[in-house]
């Protein structure tokens, strides 16, 4: 009797010590907000889990890496309580006289997205960013931000260029009344006279050779408006599913601008079919397997994409053969039509995606999710203010390769 007296009261001890630990821990969380908050279950959990990976976050840097300014940089600490990411950032090629338009999208895209996930910012211009650019772009994120110059030989105009024969082919297209045929009121000075047809060139072969962007593997161009809440990470989806293209827009190019892009395209197959891919999207670029190009392309004002893609063989190889033979300046070749053949011949169809729950807007043309998407989204756009199956958009040919 005796024993089992002395075996019970110890447990009724500690019984009543837990009990009297409960009862505390329940007072504290009704009087002291911050006490429920560092004791809830979720973030112990996550406490647990940064101790686990501490040793592989990396502190980010914010602003250029020459810059000792210390309000561009700081140490960021990336939320692990989310699912992994990947090697990603977003590129954004921007003038200093656009900053109100850039923090528009900056914006928006922290607010419907990035502000969950941190990935980093790269803004890249041919001239140095003003302060007052930076300033103003450093408050509207917590993620790393960096601020480069695009290198010269990457921009202007090569020297090998015919001016007469490129100036010729401004002179038609202003008389066609085609938009960005030439800078007009600013021909005088070389660095905006040809800014257009650098900036597709640029974005066609040299981005992805920027030192800001040589640590990354996928990128985001941001546009000019966002509608719609991103409750996944779209370029973790890329990487999963071995994606190398991905868009929310698709229409049909001005013809006058690349006269010569197709039959200089065709060249290119008939010299290395070893490129092109067997299970190609020939279909999307041609009504006719291929003699001729329907202008087909994804709109690239929008675009997630896999720079090891552009980094490889085929698509070098296909960019230098582009360059050799001037289009970019003695036509209009843009980077859309270029990256959209490039994709649809070198990669799978399979590996192309069309991003219909994100709600995108580049005037004139947007892209409104419609349906649950909409819903879940919390999509500030018109449902039925779309371009997706407008006469000029080629979405169902892209639909279509699927069928």
């Amino acid at each position: 009797m005796l024993t089992l007296v002395s075996l019970a009261s110890p447990r009724r001890l500690i019984a009543s010590i837990f009990a009297i630990v409960l009862a505390v821990h329940y007072l504290f969380s009704l009087i002291y907000q911050d006490y429920a908050r560092l004791s809830s279950w979720s973030h112990l959990r996550d406490q647990l889990i940064t101790t686990h990976n501490q040793g592989n976050i990396t502190n980010s840097t914010l602003g250029t890496p020459e810059s000792n300014d210390p309000r561009y940089f700081e140490n960021v600490t990336v939320p692990l309580s989310y699912k992994r990411r990947a090697n990603a950032t977003f590129v954004f090629l921007c003038r200093n006289n656009e900053i109100n338009d850039v923090v528009t999208s900056v914006q928006q895209m922290e607010d419907r997205f990035n502000k969950r996930y941190n990935y980093p910012w790269v803004f890249l211009n041919e001239e140095p960013f003003t302060e007052e650019f930076k300033q103003r772009i450093s408050v509207l994120t917590d993620a790393p931000v960096s601020f480069g110059l695009i290198p010269k030989e990457h921009w202007f105009q090569p020297e090998w260029i015919n001016e007469n024969r490129a100036r010729a082919g401004r002179i038609q297209m202003m008389a066609q009344g085609i938009i960005y045929a030439v800078t007009v009121h600013r021909e005088q000075q070389p660095a905006y006279r040809f800014r257009y047809r650098n900036m597709c060139r640029f974005n066609s072969g040299f981005f992805f050779k920027h030192e800001l962007l040589q640590q990354y593997r996928y990128y985001w161009r941001p546009g000019v408006q966002y509608f719609c809440d991103l409750n996944y990470d779209p370029f973790v989806f890329m990487e999963e599913n071995n994606k190398v293209y991905g868009f929310t827009i698709s229409l049909v190019e001005w013809e006058p601008t690349i006269r010569t892009l197709w039959p200089t395209v065709k060249e290119f197959i008939a010299e290395h079919p070893e490129y092109v891919e067997e299970q190609n999207s020939m279909a999307f670029l041609s009504d006719n397997d291929g003699q001729t190009y329907n202008l087909c392309h994804y709109w690239s004002n929008f675009e997630i994409a896999d720079m090891e893609f552009w980094r490889g063989e085929a698509y070098q190889k296909f960019f230098e053969y582009l360059e050799s033979k001037g289009g970019f300046y003695y036509e209009r070749w843009g980077d859309a039509p270029v990256h959209s053949i490039a994709v649809s011949l070198f990669a799978r169809r399979d590996q192309i995606h069309f991003f219909r729950d994100i709600g995108y807007r580049h005037s004139p043309f947007q892209h409104c999710p419609s349906g649950s998407d909409w819903e879940v989204g919390r999509c500030a756009c018109d449902p039925n203010d779309r371009f997706d199956y407008a006469p000029n958009s080629c979405l169902l040919k892209y639909e279509s390769l699927f069928w």
